[in-house]
């Protein structure tokens, strides 16, 4: 594995700790059941990409893949907080993390058309996280 497969998966495993993130921040907030029970499923998606972006790491490398900074975290934190101080409702939150993930589904997206040439198993984790994204916008939006 190149260093452009490690590259990706450090990117692909940035996307998914944030989105962890967010997720963590946002579901302090809800107060709708079904809409925790579907953040709860959309986290352990993240986590699943995360820990299968691990596991593929490690078979290559003695480092551990990067994931968001304590900078970055803290950004989300307070972004999170600022915009909900007065909306906080399901339809608002659901509207912030779908913001997110269309971020994380056009960075997806580039890595795949700037990264023809990785190892395919990066490839597949790389397309499952972006079709992921793509789904949870569309679950999110049933929130809105």
């Amino acid at each position: 594995m190149n260093n452009q497969d490690l590259n990706v998966l450090d990117e692909v495993n940035k996307g998914a700790t944030m989105g962890m993130d967010a997720i963590s921040y946002v579901s302090e907030k809800v107060s709708d059941d079904r809409f925790k029970e579907v953040l709860e499923i959309e986290y352990n998606k993240y986590k699943d990409i995360s820990e299968r972006v691990n596991n593929l790491y490690s078979n290559y490398s003695n480092k551990q893949p990067h994931e968001t900074n304590a900078m970055n975290k803290m950004m989300t934190w307070y972004g999170i907080q600022m915009k909900t101080m007065t909306d906080d409702t399901t339809s608002k939150l659901s509207e912030l993390l779908m913001q997110g993930t269309n971020m994380g589904i056009i960075e997806g997206r580039r890595l795949i058309n700037q990264n023809h040439d990785v190892d395919n198993d990066v490839k597949n984790i790389l397309n499952d996280f972006v079709v992921m994204q793509e789904d949870s916008v569309e679950t999110l939006k049933k929130y809105l």
